[in-house]
């Protein structure tokens, strides 16, 4: 398999995991997307790639945002998102939805 064709199926899982957990169809992310669920199909599934603008669409679809690192960056941003199992071992930004930012304390 190529590097092409693994990065697509990549994606596409990455994708589908986030649409699964967002509770979406595949019509519903098409819709959102603004493209045919076929289309859609075939990008989550790693059989088609897809144009960048149409990416950001989809992603967005689902909960998720494209962004692009430097590569240099990768093994930082890798290490702020590994699971962990200690809890005094935090990394230094996660992401606390639960909690209300009410603004400064006083």
């Amino acid at each position: 398999m190529s590097a092409g064709s693994i990065a697509l199926h990549e994606i596409g899982a990455e994708l589908k995991q986030a649409r699964i957990a967002a509770a979406l169809t595949q019509e519903q992310v098409a819709e959102r997307a603004g493209i045919s669920r076929p289309r859609y199909r075939d990008i989550e599934t790693g059989v088609a790639a897809a144009r960048a603008t149409t990416l950001i669409n989809i992603a967005r679809a689902v909960g998720l945002e494209v962004m692009l690192i430097p590569h240099v960056m990768v093994p930082a941003v890798n290490a702020l998102l590994r699971p962990y199992d200690d809890e005094s071992d935090l990394p230094a930004f996660v992401s606390q939805p639960d909690e209300v930012d009410s603004g400064p304390k006083r």
